[in-house]
């Protein structure tokens, strides 16, 4: 047990007590992580080791919650915060979710808001005698905790100090016209996916099926809502592009601006001087069928180095996008601003005018290009002995797809293939192999989950719903990418260059506590270590492989992991167990891997590039950015997808279909189909052979009479009953009976109403 002293100032013999980290932590007005509270306390040296031994202490008691970055009371929200309100209650009452909240500490809590003007109880759900306030609306508010024993609902009440601006990307819609003029909009948000009146003369000249901005409006003594049509932004059906609903939704730049264009006609030619000659080395690139840029190539050859038998040697060269894309131009200020490109099913939102990133920065066949290479020495086990960087010109001697390369890996090589097959494939899977066997022993997180690849017909339909097979031809360039990202990083550290990170944090304590329920209710064990490392996950994941759930299993290990992010401060890469790690690969898609090769093309002196190197905190200002256009493109692109899905199930409504439920809370079921992995919900008030409710530690709702069990990864039959495909939606009709498995609800539980009455607040 760490020691403790009663004062702020303390000695190397003395740290602060528990109650006096709470209050630091509660008092802090920005973040606090570890390093903020040994600052505080005067924590130095050795004794930081005794105070991590004492968070982790706390941590483990429930008193503090978050990461090695950040750290707070454990489910406690600040006095200020942002609210998203969600609904009014049974008794009129506004409430809302704070927009910021760690799933890992389960649902978000409730929050009442009080109004200036509060309703009568009993009032009308879908209206509110206060015009400042509306549900979809986000708040900024001063929370007041209540006291333990007075509500099992709410556990703060909130007062409005403002509403803020309502996000344009929320107010989108699909017209409907009506005959007579005007017609309805209903948003593409699934959470308010309902139609709201047009009047004639507020529908901007929109056709019926155009995707349109809109505006709420309130009107009359009841403030009812309708919209107004502020832009018409295109028909997605029509144009069979159903993304252009996640651009406009989420704000993703789509067309370049004249400006950046322009700078498009002064782009340098390439300029061998100074640049290594590797036009005589057979570079190959190896990408999906369907790819439309190539911006990585390898090669692989046995080393001849004596001191290294039977060793490797592997060059992966890169697009060269720094040599056209120079610090602080228009082209480079587009490219941070987007992030990174975004990947739909229809189409691709590039971070660089197509101009770049499919012609001069594609590593096409035969073609001159050039070239950042990182060339790599491995021993015959796989480790890594050294490697250098080189500002080259290169040439590939040939594009294959991961099936052809995997054809002649297999022994059934295409007639191109065979002539690359001595020389170059078989070194290739040689150096892979070795690689693969340093791999195991590092032991990453082995997570395979299957990816939905959507399909579409000519017409921009979804054709089919496909989950690709994993080829070694996959793994293989997936592993000599992360050896050059490595390398990345370790030039950059020792040439003690600031640089943007991929990180990725170990587990927080609460989704790991979190886990442990849910393993536990499959009767599996994870590890009680305070920190643990990847292969404990795996050994799990290698116990479920031949078990149903091992989809199931996978998915709930992948939900409580952290979120990887670009960062300047290295705290290591938890998935795959290594000490640094920095994103080098794709310059053309990724704004992070450009501003790591011009740190490497400075640092290491490779060629002409502004002078002097990024400051860090500018650096730490471009990470936070680009790991929030990250955000915004998966979720852009999962929406899509989603919508997609909609779409192509939208003329089967009434069929019936298996999957298996993914979700559990307290208003229904979540389900996965098995036939195209498409997500839906089976409200809780629909099933109605019982009252069920819902137990969150056992991942299950459970009977209160029939004491029937509906369980996280049980497999159902569900009728679906209603898709809608501009919001991505589905909902189904549970057709199965809940299980006897063995739970049951406690005494207190039965019979059990949550209490309405107005909370006590905490003194």
């Amino acid at each position: 047990m760490a020691k403790q002293a009663k004062s702020r100032g303390v000695t190397k013999a003395n740290f602060p007590t528990r109650e006096e980290i709470l209050a630091f932590i509660r008092d802090a007005t920005g973040k606090v992580g570890k390093r903020e509270i040994a600052k505080a306390f005067q924590i130095k040296g050795s004794d930081r080791r005794e105070l991590r031994e004492l968070l982790s202490e706390m941590q483990d008691d429930g008193l503090l919650a978050g990461n090695r970055k950040e750290i707070r009371r454990a489910g406690a929200l600040p006095p200020v915060t942002i609210l998203e309100l969600i609904e009014f209650d049974d008794d009129g009452y506004l409430i809302g979710e704070p927009t910021a909240w760690d799933s890992g500490e389960g649902p978000k809590p409730k929050v009442l808001v009080e109004l200036q003007s509060s309703p009568s109880r009993g009032a009308s759900r879908s209206t509110s005698t206060d015009d400042t306030a509306a549900i979809g609306d986000r708040i900024l508010a001063r929370l007041t905790e209540l006291d333990d024993d007075a509500d099992e609902t709410y556990r703060y009440t909130a007062k409005i100090i403002r509403r803020l601006q309502r996000e344009k990307r929320r107010l989108l819609g699909i017209f409907q016209a009506h005959e007579k003029g005007g017609g309805t909009v209903r948003s593409v948000d699934r959470k308010s996916a309902r139609d709201l009146i047009v009047q004639s003369g507020d529908d901007k000249d929109a056709t019926d099926g155009d995707l349109v901005r809109f505006e709420m409006i309130r009107q009359g003594r009841l403030h009812v809502e309708r919209a107004r049509i502020s832009e018409v932004l295109g028909n997605p059906k029509a144009q069979q592009q159903i993304s252009l609903i996640a651009i406009h939704s989420h704000g993703i730049p789509e067309d370049f601006p004249a400006t950046v264009l322009q700078e498009l006609q002064q782009l340098p030619a390439i300029d061998l001087a100074g640049r290594t000659d590797l036009r005589n080395i057979p570079l190959i690139t190896i990408d999906p069928a369907d790819a439309r840029d190539h911006d990585d190539a390898v090669h692989a050859q046995t080393d001849d180095d004596a001191t290294n038998p039977g060793g490797w040697l592997v060059t992966v060269a890169i697009a060269d996008v720094a040599h056209y894309v120079p610090p602080s131009s228009r082209l480079d200020r587009e490219a941070q601003k987007r992030g990174n490109s975004v990947y739909f099913p229809d189409r691709v939102v590039p971070m660089l005018p197509e101009e770049i990133s499919n012609d001069l920065c594609s590593l096409r066949e035969l073609e001159e290009r050039p070239c950042l290479a990182v060339r790599m020495q491995f021993d015959k086990s796989g480790t890594k002995k050294g490697h250098t960087f080189h500002r080259a010109v290169m040439r590939s001697a040939a594009k294959l797809s991961y099936e052809d390369a995997q054809a002649a890996f297999d022994g059934r090589p295409s007639d191109k293939a065979a002539l690359l097959l001595e020389n170059t494939l078989k070194p290739l899977m040689g150096a892979y192999k070795a690689l693969s066997s340093a791999r195991q022993r590092r032991s990453p997180l082995e997570l395979e989950l299957p990816e939905r690849r959507i399909k579409l017909d000519q017409s921009g339909q979804v054709d089919r719903v496909v989950v690709p097979e994993r080829l070694d031809a996959h793994r293989l360039i997936e592993e000599f990418m992360i050896q050059a990202n490595v390398a990345a990083a370790e030039s950059l550290e020792k040439a003690k260059c600031p640089l943007i990170y991929r990180a990725h944090d170990q587990p927080s304590k609460e989704k790991l506590k979190s886990l442990r329920v849910f393993l536990d209710s499959l009767g599996l064990k994870l590890p009680q270590q305070a920190t643990l490392r990847p292969d404990a996950f795996n050994r799990i994941l290698q116990t479920t492989k031949e078990l149903p759930v091992k989809d199931l299993v996978s998915e709930v290990v992948l939900r409580s992991q952290s979120q990887a992010e670009y960062t300047t401060e290295n705290y290591g890469h938890f998935g795959l167990n290594l000490r640094r790690y920095a994103h080098f690969t794709s310059p053309i898609r990724r704004y992070a891997d450009l501003t790591v090769h011009r740190a490497l093309i400075r640092a290491l002196k490779l060629g002409p590039i502004e002078a002097g190197n990024d400051p860090a905190e500018e650096l730490a200002g471009v990470a936070e950015h680009i790991s929030g256009t990250e955000r915004r493109a998966m979720a852009a692109e999962r929406e899509t997808v989603d919508r997609l899905i909609a779409h192509y199930l939208s003329d089967r409504v009434g069929a019936e279909f298996a999957g298996r439920i993914s979700g559990v809370t307290g208003s229904g079921l979540f389900i996965r189909l098995d036939e195209t992995g498409a997500d839906g919900f089976v409200p809780a008030s629909t099933l109605d052979d019982d009252y069920y409710h819902f137990i969150e530690n056992l991942h299950a709702m459970v009977g209160d009479r029939n004491n029937l069990a509906f369980r996280l990864g049980d497999q159902v039959e569900v009728r679906l009953v209603e898709a809608i495909p501009i919001a991505g939606a589905l909902r189904f009709e549970m057709l199965s009976k809940g299980k006897k498995q063995h739970l049951s609800l406690s005494k207190g539980w039965r019979g059990r109403t949550p209490s309405r009455g107005r909370p006590r607040r905490r003194r």
